[in-house]
């Protein structure tokens, strides 16, 4: 699905800001969590950096990952919010990468939409 500009960047900020309060809720204990300028940027108390952000001129929500490195997530339409960011490279969505990886990284489960 082709977003225009002000689609995606509603859809985007909705994303991260669900991403931030979600997260924090479950895993506040192990790890320092912020959203500043449409950049999600999450420190694990036992090291390591997840970098989410919105990507304007390409419609896609980027993640740096410490566990699995780079990932570029298409828009589709579904039920959910991070649910319906897929990767360009395959694979699971944006909710359940991060929700996998930040469980085995925290020891606490995880579980986003």
């Amino acid at each position: 699905m082709s977003l225009d500009e002000p689609t995606f960047e509603r859809l985007a900020n909705e994303t991260l800001k669900y991403l931030l309060g979600a997260i924090e809720e479950a895993l506040g204990d192990h790890l320092d969590i912020d959203l500043e300028g449409g950049i999600l940027t999450i420190r694990l108390e036992a090291g390591g950096i997840y970098v989410i952000n919105r990507q304007g001129p390409t419609r896609q929500i980027w993640l740096a990952s410490p566990a699995s490195g780079a990932w570029h997530f298409d828009f589709r339409e579904g039920p959910g919010k991070a649910a319906r960011w897929v990767p360009t490279k395959g694979g699971t969505t944006l909710a359940g990468l991060l929700a996998g990886e930040l469980t085995a990284a925290t020891g606490d489960t995880l579980t986003l939409d």
